[in-house]
């Protein structure tokens, strides 16, 4: 594995597993989520947070993989 893909797929991991752990805080830890939203200012903060981390971990993701198996297919 090339040194580029290595660290997109380490930069993917670590943003989209933030984001799942600023999910999971946002609905244990800081009050859970209503109808109208989380119940305290830190969960809100949780979810803005899972909110931008896990689409942009996702695609990153997803671009780390691609780049793997381009990566395979060259070799």
């Amino acid at each position: 594995m090339q040194p580029d893909t290595r660290t997109l797929l380490r930069s993917g991991i670590g943003i989209f597993s933030t984001g799942i752990l600023a999910a999971l805080l946002t609905i244990t830890l800081f009050g859970g989520v209503s109808h109208q939203g989380p119940h305290t200012d830190a969960g809100w903060l949780a979810l803005m947070l899972a909110m931008g981390c896990l689409p942009t971990g996702l695609l990153t993701l997803i671009l780390a993989v691609a780049k793997v198996m381009g990566d395979h297919r060259r070799q």
